[in-house]
């Protein structure tokens, strides 16, 4: 899925370059040959797939709906795995109508200097550092979430960003979407009141990631293990860990990295915050208990410097009616389905005109409450040209979200979904998963940007 060879540029060297760099104020420390061809309004972007698995088919769909919009196409795919490069590359034949390029290691692909931008859909433990090495290289760069499961690799890959002059766009593509900064404008104009707790829960009832009926797949002669592992302790050839890392932990963290990534993201956007204060974990394999390393069941529960308590679960066991709940004091905003879902229901309902369950000034309900009480008035959040809003919510694939990556190519800026978001999520989920590993309740010190298991100061 990754790729850096042996005979490539050392990475600690290089992280550590980019560290320096931030540290001394210098922008000139890394590579800057991107700048030979700054795309104008009507040049051809020309983009590469790193890691080319399942979500890089995703990567090369987006890119395409994007064609319709502003001259892009994908020029290389590479990919350690030669099955994986061989099926990105004719898919990128079929839609674009040309061969891409192939490379089997990123440092060669990355020479090309014909390639303006990399996207990244490798493994989650591989994110950091292979954005690390596009920027170095004078590429943009669009990452997949998580941003980061490692704080020190977190830190110098958005320290590698900042020293370089790239624009460097999140996955987490709900920034992009109408819905989610609808509710960010309504908890901003004060409609629900101070908000005390956000609730997300999000479900499914399959065993998530394990999908590989057949371990050999892949055979260890057809990729580069320890490529792979990139840094990671080393342990014999394992087919299954290779291609459903989601599952183990020393390469990701399942629900939390997977999911929590989005989820805590859409808290960040709605509450403008950046960071937590201290975050609990805990769950279990109650279901699934097919080898996995990862949960299956989890809740997380977060404390936020603004004064509300968020809490996000998902079981694997029963798909019952995802949701997500924003309790303002004045009001409630609720969102019918999981991840991604665009229907969200507004109301005055659990606001301060019904301070008591026991109380008659609360609504009495005989069946399923749907919409609630007409006195509160209710109503379905719309956006004015958006789709109409349903439970299923949109795509991964979000041509709008590309969209904003290659217009700030384009432009030379910041695109809507930064490094900083990236890193924000990351602390979130970092957190989380020490937290469920180690049973403690940990705490963030945004001074020396350290994880504690006591409060700062």
């Amino acid at each position: 899925m990754n790729a850096l060879s042996n005979e490539s540029l050392d990475r600690r060297r290089f992280l550590s370059q980019a560290r320096n760099a931030v540290l001394a104020g210098s922008a000139t420390a890394l590579s800057a040959r991107s700048y030979v061809r700054v795309p104008g309004a009507n040049d051809r972007i020309r983009l590469a797939q790193l890691g080319c698995g399942s979500r890089s088919r995703g990567h090369v769909h987006m890119v395409q709906m994007a064609a319709s919009r502003t001259p892009v196409e994908i020029v290389a795919v590479c990919d350690i795995w030669n099955a994986a490069r061989e099926r990105r590359a004719a898919q990128v034949k079929e839609l674009f109508g040309a061969e891409p390029k192939s490379y089997k290691y990123s440092e060669q692909m990355l020479e090309n200097p014909a390639i303006d931008g990399v996207m990244i859909a490798t493994g989650d433990h591989q994110h950091a550092k292979l954005c690390a090495e596009v920027v170095g290289a004078g590429k943009d760069c669009y990452v997949e979430k998580p941003f980061a499961n490692v704080l020190s690799e977190a830190k110098a890959a958005r320290a590698a960003v900042k020293a370089s002059k790239q624009v460097v766009q999140m996955g987490t593509q709900h920034r992009s979407q109408p819905y989610p900064l609808a509710v960010r404008d309504l908890i901003r104009s004060g409609k629900i009141g101070d908000v005390a707790k956000i609730t997300q829960e999000w479900n499914v009832n399959q065993p998530r990631w394990r999908k590989v009926k057949s371990p050999t797949i892949v055979k260890e002669e057809d990729t580069d293990w320890k490529r792979w592992l990139l840094g990671k302790p080393y342990r014999p050839f394992d087919p299954l860990v290779y291609q459903e890392f989601r599952l183990y932990k020393d390469f990701s963290s399942g629900i939390i990295d997977q999911w929590l990534s989005h989820a805590s993201d859409l808290v960040h956007l709605w509450m403008e915050e950046t960071h937590p204060v201290s975050v609990t974990a805990t769950g279990g394999i109650f279901t699934w208990k097919d080898g996995r390393e990862n949960p299956d069941n989890v809740t997380v529960s977060a404390v936020y410097p603004k004064g509300f308590l968020y809490t996000y679960s998902t079981t694997f066991s029963n798909s019952y009616r995802s949701f997500s709940r924003i309790q303002g004091c004045n009001g409630t905003i609720e969102n019918y389905g999981g991840e991604g879902a665009s229907l969200f229901l507004v109301t005055r309902e659990g606001g301060r005109q019904e301070l008591d369950p026991e109380s008659n000034a609360r609504p009495r309900y005989t069946t399923p409450p749907a919409m609630g009480p007409e006195r509160d008035q209710p109503e379905i959040v719309r956006v004015p040209g958006a789709r109409e809003p349903n439970s299923l919510g949109p795509n991964d694939d979000d041509a709008d979200h590309l969209m904003h990556w290659l217009d700030a190519m384009r432009d030379r800026k910041e695109p809507n979904v930064t490094v900083d978001h990236g890193f924000s999520h990351a602390i979130v989920c970092i957190m989380a998963a020490q937290s469920y590993w180690s049973g403690k309740r940990l705490y963030w010190d945004p001074a020396s940007e350290a994880i504690l298991d006591h409060q700062a100061g």
